[in-house]
């Protein structure tokens, strides 16, 4: 599980993008002070920063500058602040990245992976028990064998392989994709998805129905 140091003062937006990456599978210490954040920073290792430039006691300009003294940690700068200019700086002080607001939440998440795999490019697969997920091609491979899954079928089954044993409700589902699939409409992708991995929904070995709640992956 990455690990992934958000400095954001605005709690709302604190909020939203700390559920957001935590629903993708990232750890997250959230931080209103930056000079609390750069404290934990020396003291933890993390994967990437992501970073607002208005804050308070500290410009997140100088906040990326003293990273950058000692630490090449990847930082996405998520900031309100748009101009070409605070861009050109944020680079000029080593950012990697910069998102201006608003965004969409599913937009920094693409960000964010495409820099873990261009530092980790051997990391682009995960096994979960007899499945590999390949998020660079999209595809997942049960015992090695490519399932012939849609887009939507590959989202959803990996939302479940990626959080194993947990209750995912059809709503959490649906907010994973970004989506307004209704419940019969996840329903049917499940179903699918079981058919094309050999699971029996009465007696499943992969996928479990939470009467009246939603799934979750048990294999």
């Amino acid at each position: 599980m990455s690990k992934i140091i958000l400095i954001e003062d605005d709690l709302d937006m604190q909020e939203l993008l700390t559920d957001y990456l935590q629903n993708y599978g990232f750890s997250v210490n959230a931080f209103a002070n930056p000079l609390d954040a750069l404290l934990d920073l020396k003291k933890n290792d993390y994967a990437l920063v992501i970073l607002d430039l208005m804050l308070p006691h500290l410009d997140g300009f100088e906040v990326c500058k003293r990273i950058r003294e000692d630490n090449n940690v990847p930082i996405i700068i998520s900031s309100a602040r748009g101009n070409l200019g605070d861009k050109v700086l944020a680079f000029e002080y080593g950012a990697d990245d910069y998102l201006a607001k608003p965004y969409e939440p599913k937009e920094l998440i693409i960000r964010i992976n495409a820099i873990l795999r261009r530092l980790h490019p051997k990391n682009n697969k995960k096994q979960i028990g007899e499945f590999i997920i390949d998020e660079d091609k999209m595809e997942i491979l049960q015992n090695n064998h490519l399932l012939e899954l849609t887009k939507i079928e590959y989202e959803i089954f990996s939302f479940l392989l990626q959080n194993p044993l947990k209750v995912l409700s059809r709503e959490s589902i649906a907010q994973y994709m970004e989506s307004e699939l209704k419940d019969r409409a996840i329903d049917m992708h499940i179903s699918n998805i079981r058919n094309k991995i050999f699971d029996d929904s009465k007696s499943p070995k992969y996928i479990k129905s939470i009467w009246g709640v939603g799934y979750k992956f048990i294999g």
